[in-house]
């Protein structure tokens, strides 16, 4: 079976980095890169040689995982063989950009079934209440300069991943007018956030959904 797993997210600032990046503090916030051709991840690849290990073929896995989710990662490899860790970072990178700029856009609907309804209600009261400001937001990706798993794990079936984020991103709030009201689009933000993935494993659906947001 051939399938294609999207995934779906969002990222959290303080302060001044939030009021420029999301416009207000939801409890979920969250920043995404902008996506020049989203990498989506296959769901489900050719089951892995009983003798294959995931962390060995994966290109350079020293920087895809932190050591301490290496556990969680095999747990979830061992369950499905068709489990990349190296893909599973690609999706991520593309799901990032892809629902960050729908939130930037205020286009929920196009990602919500790869977002956790309690996520997406967040996003939603945050976008409302730009709007209601008269707010648009104008932001732009400039970089992911790294993303890595910082935990996993294996609970009654259902897979967890946590992924930390180290993107730099130009974020521009503008009024009614087009006038610029906050940030700029020359001087970079620099965002740090750890956003969870979950699927369950023997599902039919092979998407992973955003579940929890948080700034790392």
């Amino acid at each position: 079976m051939t399938a294609i797993i999207i995934f779906a997210a969002a990222a959290l600032f303080l302060g001044l980095r939030l009021y420029m990046v999301l416009g207000s503090r939801t409890g979920h916030e969250q920043s995404f890169p902008r996506p020049e051709e989203p990498k989506p991840m296959p769901a489900d690849l050719k089951p892995a040689a009983e003798s294959r290990d995931f962390v060995r073929n994966a290109v350079n896995a020293a920087t895809l995982a932190e050591e301490n989710a290496l556990t969680g990662i095999r747990a979830i490899a061992a369950a499905d063989r068709s489990f990349q860790l190296d893909e599973f970072i690609d999706g991520a990178k593309s799901a990032y950009a892809m629902i960050l700029e729908a939130f930037w856009k205020g286009d929920l609907d196009s990602v919500s079934r790869f977002v956790a309804s309690d996520v997406r209600d967040a996003f939603a009261e945050a976008a409302t209440e730009r709007e209601a400001a008269g707010e648009v937001l104008d932001n732009r990706l400039v970089a992911i300069e790294r993303a890595s798993v910082s935990a996993a794990e294996l609970t009654n079936g259902e897979a967890r991943i946590t992924v930390r984020f180290d993107a730099d991103i130009a974020a521009v709030t503008r009024d009614r007018e087009g006038v610029v009201v906050a940030g700029s689009l020359t001087d970079a933000i620099t965002t740090h956030d750890e956003w969870t993935f979950a699927r369950t494993l023997r599902s039919a659906d092979p998407n992973w959904v955003l579940v929890d947001t948080d700034e790392a």
